[in-house]
């Protein structure tokens, strides 16, 4: 029964940490359509912090996240700290490697990603400390239209692959045309319990 109680309690603290730790400055946007399997979305203009790097997809993101977040914690010109936002995206670099029947195969193993971090609204890419880090480029984004599936528990890469070739399969059958390759859009912080994560993948769609 000791042991039961002392399991109980580290769930709850789990699930304390988890809850604290995601709430965080999110992407703004609005819901414009939503269908059985996925929905629009209209996203805000914003700024991202981004870097390239070469890699599995699952090596990629780690690798990509350590060096977006070497700036964010002070790696730039005011050694500054930037607040930590959500979601964190990958993106496959190399867009015409991908074939609409089977885009995320070239997404788990194409070499080339494009790691983004979202960057707090109270700040314009005039306002933002440069990055110490040749490897981060500020980025402005336009406003865009995203077609988005969102789920929860652990990201492992099959499950990635399962949702993304179900968006972009389900959009084929509706006639909505894709722009560029489908995105991983992460938003909690590491060791969150899966019960409580926010999982995402969505693809700029032309939509009206």
């Amino acid at each position: 029964m000791k042991i039961l109680f002392i399991l109980i309690a580290l769930l709850i603290i789990w699930s304390v940490y988890g809850y604290f730790a995601s709430r965080v400055e999110k992407a703004d946007y609005v819901v414009t359509k939503e269908l059985e399997e996925y929905e629009i979305r209209t996203y805000a203009p914003h700024i991202v912090a981004q870097t390239r790097v070469v890699g599995e997809y699952k090596d990629s993101l780690n690798s990509g996240f350590s060096i977006i977040a070497g700036y964010i914690f002070g790696g730039n010109t005011k050694q500054q700290s930037i607040a930590m936002t959500a979601p964190v995206t990958e993106q496959l670099a190399t867009f015409e490697k991908i074939a609409m029947t089977a885009p995320v195969q070239a997404s788990i193993e194409g070499d080339s990603h494009i790691i983004s971090f979202v960057m707090p609204r109270s700040y314009t890419l005039a306002t933002l400390p440069r990055p110490n880090d040749a490897r981060v480029e500020l980025v402005e984004v336009p406003s865009q239209t995203m077609a988005v599936v969102r789920f929860s528990g652990w990201r492992t890469d099959s499950r990635v692959v399962s949702k993304k070739t179900k968006l972009i399969e389900s959009l084929s059958r509706d006639g909505i045309t894709v722009v560029g390759s489908p995105i991983y859009a992460g938003y909690n912080a590491p060791f969150t319990p899966p019960w409580m994560t926010r999982n995402e993948v969505m693809v700029q769609v032309k939509y009206k």
